[in-house]
């Protein structure tokens, strides 16, 4: 469960006509505003009112041109295709969607992974990969793969009714690889005609796919690798048939559709998953030795450098233990490199943060000391720490493994060294380990990529009077060239409403353990005497970053503000990026600490002479709409009314990798379970709740918030619903400004404009 943003939107059923009837009003209101001030309809229009923001963005493998993803003005969820010569700076569009595609719709398998990648709402080109002569770029579109070449001619390699998933260029340009009916195929680019890796494929049986808890909770979105030289394929094959089927039903507004989906629910069987290596013709195959416990998650696969091991992370079940294997690809023997175990009442993170070296070495993320930080390992078995602190490493950008003076090389990474709240690039040479140089500049929270060579930067920066700005830079973090400037000047979208927007503050207080907690507010010009209701946003799951940051938020706070609430949130015990004690607090414990810190946060807004104490609404979406029901549940009174969007209520009915990480087995600690489940006590609530859902959520199934309705209906609790036929977790895009004005709607009435007690 990765959090959902707060743009997220809802939809429709509950009492519809009272609140289509308000939402009417709400727009008409919303359109008598002065010039100058946002509307529903404008915060989600187009263009973007962030700017017009390149994504994917890439250096060719020769560095003379700069690809990106670059949205419509008329249609900002719709992309194409980009180049921008480093050298001229000319742009010029390599691949117009609505001219290449076919507008042929996904299949479900495509659709289903958009929605854990969290692109559901994308399209044309999401996606694309170089070849590595740079000549020619593979661009999947509509369900087939297209070859874009520099001149600007594509020619389409696929046309099949069954769409291709996990389409790449291998590592020497020898093919195009993807899976089609459950099968890995590859299609030589030099011509002639795809033929499939692996055979069998079909039924509960894939090939080359990455499983459901694969891709929605550990971010490993394919299930075969490439070795670098092309001699062999590593391709993972699973087997659904022990999964648990729930019938799920898609509702959409002209009917509904059923699907049989295998779910792995806590405690339930898990997919059988196996690892094979093998030739690109398919020869040669051999099976790898996890292990004698099927009972395990494959968490990551990689090779080494010079192609002639396999490394693979090996996950328990419970995810206490994780085994890095090498594995001899000829003959699918493998030894444990070295182990990390979590603490007694903890877990294991899962990270991207590490690099095979040519040397053999390997550069690694671990949290082993409370924090997260790089270490190096040796084939011999020593480790090194190369940072370290009361601060983590939030991601390993680039290694210069020959960077000049660096005495074994460089690493560029990301960390909140300098300020919890802000993200910056850093550099540490391996040979001496903790002197570390930042590379961006205070005031801002960072990203950045590297190209493959480790010689330039691709930082993408904002604050909170700043969206997203994309720069190049060199090694010492000088600023070569602007990728999108971005600035909020004449032209910019954001531009007429920059009088009115307002200053984001920041502070901290206390948790009732002494914990230190970060909390961020926006106000409307504060009038001397007057008080003001307060919209309360919250997540507060555990896996997942931080909430509370020196970033831009957006414009939707903005339009609340302008609506005339505060806008408030904090981040509680239990999240990321504090280091495992700060986040370990929340283990077997689902639905209490959080809670507690988010009180802790509203006892502080009431000490505010500004803040109407009487009217503070919380809103929170997934994990955040689970908090919005536990804060009704377990604090009554203190909110003056809840939004709770596509909440979990029940946790043995969400996934296994994600939900024993926290809770453990259901069979094992069924008290956990039940203590932190939102259902039971749903009749507690007194506070005025509206409940909304995705009617096609295969997430967070529907089935959450129908147990909490019925539960509230069968004992006579009010409340109030809106659930979106056709819409998965995501509720957004066209309805946007509908579910926005339902929360608005719900909220004037409940909260902003209910008469003083």
């Amino acid at each position: 469960m990765r959090r959902w943003i707060l743009g997220v939107a809802l939809a429709s059923a509950g009492n519809l006509a009272m609140a289509g009837e308000a939402i009417g009003q709400q727009a008409a209101t919303t359109a008598a505003t002065a010039t100058g001030d946002l509307t529903l309809a404008r915060v989600f229009g187009s263009p973007d009112l962030s700017g017009s923001q390149p994504r994917g963005v890439r250096l060719s493998p020769d560095g003379t041109l700069l690809t990106f993803l670059r949205a419509r003005a008329d249609e900002k969820e719709r992309t194409d295709l980009w180049a921008r010569d480093t050298r001229t700076g000319a742009e010029r569009m390599l691949v117009d969607s609505k001219k290449v595609g076919s507008g042929a719709e996904l299949t479900e398998a495509e659709k289903m992974q958009r929605e854990r990648a969290r692109i559901s709402g994308s399209k044309g080109i999401v996606a694309y990969d170089f070849a590595p002569d740079g000549r020619s770029i593979l661009v999947p579109l509509d369900g087939d793969l297209y070859l874009a070449t520099l001149d600007g001619k594509v020619r389409r390699l696929t046309a099949t009714p069954g769409g291709e998933l996990n389409p790449v260029v291998s590592p020497k340009g020898g093919y195009v690889s993807f899976v089609r009916d459950q099968n890995l195929y590859a299609h030589p680019l030099a011509g002639g005609e795809a033929r499939a890796v692996t055979q069998g494929g079909g039924g509960t049986i894939h090939f080359g796919e990455a499983e459901f808890v694969a891709q929605e909770e550990m971010d490993r979105r394919t299930g075969y690798w490439w070795s670098p030289d092309e001699r062999y394929i590593a391709v993972e094959k699973f087997d659904e048939a022990p999964v648990r089927v729930f019938t799920r039903a898609s509702i959409g507004a002209a009917g509904t559709k059923t699907y049989e989906q295998r779910y792995p629910a806590a405690g339930t069987p898990n997919v059988l998953v196996e690892l094979y290596v093998m030739r690109p013709d398919g020869s040669g195959q051999v099976k790898v030795d996890l292990g004698s416990n099927p009972d395990i998650y494959l968490a990551r696969v990689d090779w080494t450098p010079d192609g002639k091991t396999l490394l693979v992370q090996r996950q328990s079940r419970d995810q206490k233990t994780l085994d890095m294997l090498r594995v001899d690809p000829e003959t699918g023997k493998a030894s444990v490199l070295f182990t990390e175990r979590s603490g007694a009442r903890s877990w294991l993170n899962l990270s991207d943060d590490y690099k095979p070296m040519k040397d053999g070495s390997l550069i690694w993320r671990s949290e082993r000391d409370g924090y997260g930080h790089l270490y190096r390992w040796t084939p011999d078995g020593k480790w090194t720490q190369l940072t370290k602190g009361a601060w983590v490493v939030t991601g390993l950008v680039g290694v210069d493994e020959g960077a000049a003076g660096s005495g074994g090389g460089r690493l560029y990474f990301t960390g909140t060294k300098d300020d919890v709240l802000e993200q910056h690039v850093y550099a540490v040479d391996i040979a001496r380990p903790n002197v570390i140089t930042r590379l961006t500049e205070l005031g801002w929270t960072n990203s950045a990529t590297m190209d493959a060579a480790a010689t330039r930067f691709i930082v993408t920066r904002s604050n909170p009077k700043q969206p997203a700005q994309v720069y190049m830079a060199d090694t010492s973090g000088k600023r070569i060239a602007w990728i999108n400037e971005n600035a909020i000047r004449p032209g910019h979208p954001y531009y007429p409403y920059l009088a009115s927007h307002q200053p984001t503050k920041f502070g901290t207080i206390k948790a009732k353990d002494g914990t230190t907690l970060y909390w961020e507010m926006i106000t409307p010009p504060l009038v001397a005497g007057k008080t003001y209701p307060v919209f309360f946003e919250h997540y507060g799951g555990p896996g997942t970053g931080q909430q509370v940051t020196h970033g831009w938020q957006g414009a939707l706070p903005q339009f609340l503000v302008d609506q005339g609430y505060i806008y408030f949130k904090i981040d509680n015990r239990g999240s990321y990026n504090r280091g495992k004690a700060f986040e370990d607090q929340i283990y077997h414990a689902m639905g209490t600490v959080e809670v507690e810190d988010q009180l802790s946060g509203a006892e502080y807004l009431k000490t505010l002479p500004f803040v109407d104490a009487t009217k503070i609404a919380t809103y929170g979406w997934s994990y955040g709409g689970y908090m919005s029901l536990k804060m009704l549940e377990k604090t009554p009174g203190v909110y003056a009314a809840a939004v709770s969007g596509a909440p979990v209520t029940d946790w043995q009915l969400y996934d296994t990798h994600y939900t024993e990480r926290y809770l453990g087995d259901p069979a094992k600690d069924p008290k956990s379970y039940a203590t932190s489940a939102a259902v039971e006590d749903a009749a507690k609530i007194k506070d005025p709740l509206l409940l909304i859902h995705g009617m096609a959520d295969d997430n967070v199934f529907l089935d959450n918030s129908t147990k909490v309705a019925a539960r509230m209906q069968a004992t006579a609790t009010p409340f109030e619903m809106m659930f979106y036929p056709g819409y998965t977790h995501r509720v957004g895009g066209p309805v946007a400004p509908h579910l926005w004005g339902t929360i608005l709607e719900f909220l004037d009435r409940t909260v902003k404009n209910k008469p003083a007690q």
